[in-house]
């Protein structure tokens, strides 16, 4: 037993000696890094589309690559035309290149090393750019009565253009085509036609416009006319086309009681009118086409229907600048009277109602069917008092009855703002819906309603901007935009204290909040 034991422990303590030995005599040197012979293929590859035809494209950078080479094949999943190249620095990501629209770009990406490496593998992953334009502003005198100059970025791949109505197409010549301009002739004066830019079958641009007037049977008037005594004298149903200019003849109060459209001939070059309106029986269709608009700081209510027990119709006033009006843009307190439509487009008010003598747009004992805003900028108005006013007409709310209320592209500056939170919809008629959608609100204290009486409205794509109430479920009865689709972002004015509300925020672009015209 004893000599088992001694013989055990002599065999412990040899193995001991061999594991210091081994440990000891371990002196391989550590791997720090592998031995490849090309560089790691780029991961995390992605491409996004930003302002329609910028594709942003990134990826994950490791140290064994000096720099990239990017290809982008277009309509061409398999690489067997390379449509652009680029070489990029890892300190350039993320990369942006513009690309034609509406195309399906294949995307790949290798390593390159400064050592001597093999390249890597590619990389690869895809994006569908969108509709492009490539249409650029003009002077307006581009548009004129029977044709159009249309204006491009010059020496793009383009090759016709197609105008609608009509499916008018116009080839584009090679000396065009570098220039970036040509003119579409055989137009019909006042319609709104869409014209596309073609490269074959892609759309490269697209652009709406509406010809200026044929005056045909207009009635032509100048600035040294009395402009109160043609409207007199003009016949029911007329149109008053009015030359560019200064209307001082006459100033004040002009009434209207006959279907009526008065408009400027060119509308950039609008005439200058220091009246207001009021609307009698008989005034059942009004029209205010490119005109300026003044109330000179002394005139009360831009527009008031003003009969009991009529019915209008139609009130429209597009592409027109209104200004310095002391009380309200639109106004109607008269009772049993109805009115059908009122529609204000591509129109820019400023100043107007900032005397706390009535609202904005102000129905009262007057029932209106459909309120439409669209396209247009509202700009230091109706502060201290609310935007949007309708209320329960005597004898006509909960008859079945609906008020509708649109503001659609607009933005709107300084409105209904107040220490104590006034509505951009005081909304107060038994029957009502109203939408608010793809529209830019800034600098007010605002809240949509308050009031039980107004049905929670549709939102859709809207951006506040130092207008936090908007979204403050915390105010009482608010009734809240709580759509998934709002934004907060600073649109970036260009100077909105000198009127120019042009934002510089590209996904506020890309996402088409606002008047279109600060959008360009």
């Amino acid at each position: 037993m004893r000599t088992r034991n001694i013989l055990k422990g002599f065999l412990a303590s040899l193995l001991f000696s061999t594991i210091l030995i081994s440990c000891d005599g371990y002196d391989v040197d550590l791997i720090n890094e592998l031995d490849v012979s090309r560089v790691f293929s780029p991961t995390g590859v992605t491409a996004k589309v930003t302002n329609q035809t910028t594709v942003e494209v990134s990826w994950t950078l490791r140290d064994d690559a000096d720099h990239y080479v990017v290809e982008f094949s277009a309509d061409d999943p398999n690489f067997a035309t390379i449509f652009k190249t680029v070489e990029v620095k890892p300190a350039e990501l993320p990369l942006k290149v513009v690309l034609e629209g509406e195309t399906v770009y294949s995307i790949r990406v290798k390593g390159v090393s400064a050592k001597g490496l093999d390249v890597s593998k590619w990389a690869t992953t895809t994006a569908t750019t969108l509709s492009e334009q490539l249409f650029i502003a003009g002077p307006d005198s581009d548009i004129q009565a029977t044709q159009a100059t249309l204006r491009w970025v010059p020496n793009s791949n383009v090759t016709k253009i197609v105008a609608n109505p009509g499916n008018i197409v116009r080839t584009l010549t090679d000396a065009e085509k570098v220039a970036g301009v040509a003119t579409i002739t055989g137009l019909t004066g006042e319609t709104q036609y869409t014209v596309v830019l073609y490269n074959n079958t892609k759309r490269r641009g697209t652009k709406v416009f509406t010809t200026g007037i044929d005056i045909g049977n207009g009635i032509l008037v100048q600035p040294t006319d009395d402009l109160n005594a043609k409207i007199t004298a003009a016949a029911s149903g007329a149109t008053l086309v009015l030359m560019p200019g200064n209307y001082t003849v006459y100033t004040g109060l002009i009434t209207i009681n006959k279907p009526l459209t008065i408009r400027g001939l060119r509308s950039y070059d609008k005439p200058k009118l220091h009246v207001n309106f009021s609307a009698t029986s008989g005034a059942s269709e009004t029209k205010l086409i490119d005109l300026d608009l003044s109330g000179d700081a002394t005139l009360t209510d831009m527009f008031r229907f003003n009969s009991a027990s009529y019915n209008y119709g139609l009130l429209s006033i597009s592409g027109c600048s209104v200004h310095d009006y002391n009380v309200s843009f639109i106004g109607a307190n008269m009772s049993s009277s109805k009115v059908t439509s009122v529609i204000i487009d591509n129109t820019i008010v400023k100043n107007v109602n900032n005397t706390a003598a009535g609202d904005f747009i102000d129905f009262r004992l007057t029932y209106v069917t459909d309120i439409t805003l669209k396209n247009s900028t509202f700009n230091n108005c109706s502060l201290g008092r609310d935007f949007v006013r309708t209320d329960a007409a005597t004898g006509l709310t909960g008859t079945g009855l609906n008020t509708n209320v649109l503001i659609d592209a607009c933005t709107l500056y300084n409105v209904s703002n107040t220490a104590a939170p006034k509505r951009i919809l005081y909304v107060r008629f038994a029957n009502n819906t109203s939408t608010v959608r793809n529209t830019l609100i800034a600098g007010t204290t605002a809240i949509y309603s308050n009031q039980t009486t107004t049905t929670t409205p549709t939102y859709s794509n809207n951006n506040y901007f130092n207008a936090v109430s908007f979204y403050d479920a915390a105010i009482t009865s608010n009734k809240v935009d709580n759509s998934s689709s709002k934004t907060t972002l600073d649109p970036g004015f260009v100077s909105a204290s000198t009127d120019n509300f042009t934002i510089t925020n590209a996904t506020l672009k890309s996402n088409g909040v606002g008047d279109p015209r600060w959008r360009l």
